[in-house]
């Protein structure tokens, strides 16, 4: 028979099937029914009874659900490792086996002699997970060794804080995330041993006392070399930044994070850490008029040793900050002023030009930018990083800078980003840049960013409705393009994109 035969019988056969008011036999249950015109067609070409076909209705609907639902943890999974770095592709084989290793972490006995690195990014991905319990914090003391790293330690009561001292007494860098339960009783253990630590981390550890927290920096504070203190509430405050001025001659790195309690003269102290190097200051209690000028008096006793400096949150603090950074800061790589609404174009303007400090590798800036929800366009006195700032910074640390985050700095202008990106300019190094709502970004601008950053891999343009149909070019990455089809493009062709 030939293909013209079998059309011809598929026509025949749809022309003799019975009619609606016509009795047929089902063809799964073979009982008659009466056929109507929403009788279904079975999987051999007969027609169903009407429970047959709820039956079958189910069975199609539940597959449909699952693989919708699939589809959906699949995508999310996706976004998961994207907004984690890890970007799609085949994964090389050491990724393998650390994720199969993190699968599987309930049935390993040990760790056995994996280096370092390898054992914080399985610290992470269990963190990640939700599976670092008391039971698998064993694989990670390992007798020995001097850096015990948890990243999430909410499931770890005291005991398991205590038990980290007794396994590891060679500890020097200890970081916990999450350490609720980092208590006075576990601070005691410490004080009791001969853990002398050198890099000290803690996140979330509120229910420590000064009083303790005075006895660790009296008894220890003499090997500090970096110390890290998050979301600590009520506790950790002026007493205690004087008593590190005093008796941590050797720290190199101070961050206070999340801070509700350090006030405007608590950080005067500051001048007298001679090696101090990395300063980063979250703090959230009011400060009063003389705020700027202390801050201004700590940068010009420490400002010139500073390899790092963060403020964040500072809403006070106006362009006689900038101005002292311009000033005393003439060897920061890594600058990050964030969350204000005092500075203006103008200081930031200033601070970049004919500044002596050389090129940044990382400079965060987001958030800088004026407020009025009345009238959210208008700038005239023109708050925030803008034009100005913007070209003066680029001007002077386009070529070295690697890391770029100008988040939600909205007074910047469309001739602006086309100045600063023009075909003439090139900045090599740049590998990731974030102009996410910054409403003058789209379509062209995009285009320009990826022209001038040849080695770019990662661009975020969150909120930035002017982007709409974009080239990416191969290798690069684009996050955040606000359609429906997803957030993601990857560049996989010559001036071509695929969607994810």
């Amino acid at each position: 028979m030939t293909d013209e035969d079998d059309a011809a019988r598929a026509v025949f056969e749809e022309s003799m099937a019975p009619l609606p008011g016509q009795m047929e036999n089902c063809e799964v249950c073979e009982k008659r029914f009466s056929v109507t015109a929403y009788s279904r067609a079975g999987p051999d070409g007969g027609l169903l009874c009407p429970k047959c076909s709820r039956d079958l209705d189910k069975e199609e609907g539940a597959a449909k659900k699952k693989r919708k639902i699939a589809a959906g943890r699949a995508r999310r999974q996706l976004q998961s490792n994207l907004l984690d770095g890890i970007y799609p592709g085949a994964k090389d084989l050491m990724t393998i086996c650390i994720e199969t290793l993190a699968k599987n972490v309930h049935n390993a006995e040990s760790f056995g002699d994996l280096p370092a690195p390898l054992v914080d990014r399985l610290a992470a991905i269990l963190s990640k997970k939700r599976l670092m319990t008391p039971e698998t914090l064993n694989l990670f003391l390992r007798p020995g060794y001097d850096t015990v790293t948890v990243y999430d330690a909410a499931k770890l009561s005291s005991d398991d804080f205590i038990r980290i001292f007794q396994y590891v007494p060679t500890l020097k860098h200890l970081r916990l995330r999450n350490a609720i339960q980092f208590k006075n009783q576990v601070m005691d253990h410490l004080l009791g041993t001969t853990v002398e630590l050198e890099t000290l981390s803690l996140h979330g550890s509120n229910l420590i006392d000064d009083e303790r927290w005075n006895r660790f920096l009296k008894e220890k504070g003499s090997h500090l070399r970096a110390l890290k203190v998050y979301h600590t509430d009520g506790h950790f405050g002026d007493e205690q930044i004087d008593l590190i001025a005093s008796y941590c001659p050797n720290l190199e790195r101070l961050k206070i994070c999340h801070n509700q309690k350090v006030t405007t003269e608590g950080i005067i102290p500051i001048v007298g850490i001679s090696n101090l190097k990395h300063l980063s200051l979250e703090l959230y209690k009011q400060m009063d008029s003389e705020g700027p000028r202390n801050f201004k008096e700590v940068l010009q006793g420490i400002g010139p040793a500073l390899r790092t400096l963060s403020l964040a949150t500072f809403h006070y603090l106006d362009d006689m900050v900038l101005q002292a950074i311009h000033d005393n800061c003439q060897n920061l790589c890594k600058l990050r002023l964030t969350d204000n609404e005092i500075w203006t174009d103008e200081g930031f303007a200033n601070l970049f030009t004919n500044w002596l400090n050389p090129p940044l590798i990382h400079l965060d800036l987001h958030k800088c930018r004026h407020i009025d929800a009345a009238e959210p366009r208008e700038n005239p006195n023109k708050i925030g990083l803008g034009s100005a700032g913007f070209e003066a910074l680029m001007a002077h640390s386009g070529t070295t800078l690697k890391h770029l985050n100008v988040h939600s700095c909205c007074h910047i202008s469309l001739k602006a980003f086309e100045n600063v990106f023009a075909e003439d300019k090139k900045y090599p190094e740049l590998k990731e840049i974030d102009v996410s709502f910054c409403q003058a970004v789209n379509d062209f601008v995009v285009g320009c960013i990826f022209r001038s950053c040849p080695n770019l891999k990662t661009l975020k343009v969150f909120g930035n409705f002017g982007v709409r149909d974009v080239r990416v070019p191969k290798g690069k990455i684009l996050i955040g393009v606000p359609n429906a089809l997803g957030m993601q493009i990857e560049g996989t062709e010559e001036d071509e994109g695929r969607m994810i």
